[in-house]
């Protein structure tokens, strides 16, 4: 049974580093944020009344906007949500039999509708399920397969990548809308006792390293992290305005959409991330956030001519997720947009999310960092022993704390393989904390590149030819070597009109790294290949550079 909320006995806390965390005894890093109260885990309680339960600390107007499309005058009010969640909650229930423990599919990009349809479920019991419509009728299917949902929910446009025998909603049919819209005003839902630790989505990992697996999130999951994010909120004098470029459908648009909701905010829905498009979206709704991948925050750098012809002066932070974020990035960034904080942040789907973020401008400035721990999330440095490391040590993160996921679907072998009997989630990265409790990312485990005898990160190397002026986007993988086993092979994106050859490159690289790190072979590619939350796919990379196919000066 894995142990959801550690608790540091009394005796041990003498012996944490009120700086950075580290308790020396236990070698485990300890959150430096406030703690909050949760409720009990024995209450039955869905995060559905969790969110709307929690609403009245956040007043709102009559006119205040909850959830509006960027394309569309479509828009729902505070003063709505409620209503419409308990009108389709209602509809599902008596028209199609939706009930508690059974599972619903969801295909779809993000609109207005989504969070509507996500609380609806949650609150009949019903465990979600969204997948990326861009993948492919195969890969829906598997998924479909380990889910097992009862019904499914999509657009026209990609029904047709649904099996036949699911019974499918249109999400942009006048029926749904009707659903939502029901006149009544009471609503006779059944009287769920929903359970904390009853299974609330089964969300998908990325699958850039093999078969896709099902994350099963509960209730309780998402409850800590609704808890997390209404503790650590600022009082303000208007509305957080946030533009959600992430995709609903992953752990971090999933979530991000309910903490706005849950804290009396805004969200703005865009399909799509385009840079001009959400220039137009940020003055016309005077949007404060920006909830971006790296590669869309890289386009806002690489093209801050285009935000330029629009006011952007509501902007007060972008939050920065999904996957890495190269440092000379940041940096590049904020000369372009001085007056724009950059809060990045480091987790996992199997962690509902986030794990560590930056919060406030001085942690902004933090340079590298990805943030400090969560409340009530513990963390350790593992070295290959097993054996828990003090700051300033590399090794591979292990988190533990009550967002942690119930395991993977349909596989207690994969679950056991990365969830031990104390609840520690291993994450497969190296990284390690500094003396003042910040996180710093440096490599995924399997991703580092064995030359000789020597490890190297193939971040350091990404990161370094990102500083490059006539670079715009860079990879770096393993390539296989008769002497040296593995060596450091770069992808490269030019800026538009640059001859920069290979030589020049690996002689800029050459004069910045040990001798082991040095770029040995270099491929041009028009744009690196990554997935939906923006983190390189290798094995396409690495399939390329098997295959020859990608161009090379």
């Amino acid at each position: 049974m894995v142990k959801e909320d550690p608790i540091t006995p009394p005796l041990l806390t003498f012996s944490i580093d009120p700086e950075s965390g580290f308790c020396s005894n236990t070698k485990i890093f300890h959150s430096l944020r406030h703690p909050f109260s949760l409720p009990p885990q024995t209450t039955p309680l869905s995060v559905t009344s969790f969110i709307f339960s929690s609403l009245h600390r956040y007043p709102t107007t009559s006119s205040a906007v909850a959830l509006l499309d960027s394309t569309t005058p479509h828009r729902i009010l505070h003063s709505q949500l409620q209503h419409l969640v308990n009108s389709l909650a209602f509809s599902l229930h008596h028209e199609f039999r939706l009930s508690r423990g059974k599972t619903a599919f969801l295909l779809s990009l993000n609109s207005p509708h989504i969070p509507i349809l996500y609380l609806s479920l949650f609150s009949l019991g019903v465990i979600v399920s969204p997948s990326n419509p861009a993948n492919s009728a195969r890969e829906i299917s598997g998924q479909i397969h380990l889910c097992k949902p009862v019904i499914a929910f999509t657009t026209s446009d990609t029904a047709h990548k649904l099996p036949y025998f699911l019974p499918t909603i249109l999400l942009d049919s006048p029926e749904f809308n009707s659903m939502m819209f029901r006149n009544q005003n009471s609503f006779h839902l059944p009287e769920n006792q929903i359970s904390q630790s009853d299974t609330a989505a089964i969300l998908y990992s990325s699958g850039t390293t093999g078969n896709f697996k099902g994350v099963e999130l509960t209730h309780r999951n998402f409850i800590s992290f609704l808890a997390g994010a209404r503790a650590a909120a600022t009082v303000r004098k208007t509305p957080v305005v946030t533009l959600c470029a992430v995709p609903y459908f992953h752990v971090y648009g999933f979530m991000l959409c309910f903490r706005e909701v849950a804290l009396g905010g805004t969200v703005v829905a865009i399909k799509r991330f385009d840079l001009e498009l959400m220039a137009r979206k940020v003055e016309e709704f005077k949007v404060t956030h920006l909830a971006l991948a790296p590669p869309s925050l890289v386009a806002m750098v690489n093209n801050a001519d285009v935000a330029s012809k629009y006011d952007l002066s509501s902007l007060e932070m972008v939050l920065c997720g999904g996957a890495l974020l190269a440092n000379a990035v940041t940096e590049r960034f904020k000369i372009e947009f001085p007056n724009v904080a950059v809060a990045q942040a480091y987790g996992l789907t199997e962690a509902t999310g986030g794990i560590t973020r930056t919060m406030g401008p001085n942690e902004s400035r933090v340079k590298g960092t990805v943030g400090r721990l969560n409340s009530f999330c513990q963390a350790k440095i593992v070295d290959p022993n097993g054996l828990g490391l003090p700051p300033f040590k590399e090794g591979e993160l292990w988190v533990r704390g009550p967002t942690i996921m119930k395991g993977y679907a349909a596989d207690k072998e994969a679950t056991a393989s990365i969830l031990d009997a104390d609840g520690w989630l291993k994450t497969g990265d190296i990284c390690y904390f500094d003396n003042q409790g910040f996180l710093f990312y440096v490599e995924r485990m399997k991703d580092l590149i064995k030359y000789k005898a020597y490890q190297v990160a193939p971040a350091e190397l990404e990161h370094l030819l990102q500083t490059h002026p006539e670079i715009t986007d860079a990879a770096v993988i393993p390539y296989p070597h008769e002497e040296a086993g593995q060596i450091p092979v770069a992808f490269v994106v030019r800026k538009s009109g640059s001859l920069l050859n290979e030589k020049q490159i690996i002689d800029f690289v050459a004069k910045q790294v040990a001798p082991y790190k040095k770029i040995r072979k270099v491929f041009f590619l028009d744009s690196i290949p990554k997935n939906a939350p923006g983190k390189v796919l290798k094995k396409e990379l690495i399939k390329l550079s098997a295959s020859g196919t990608a161009s090379k000066l």
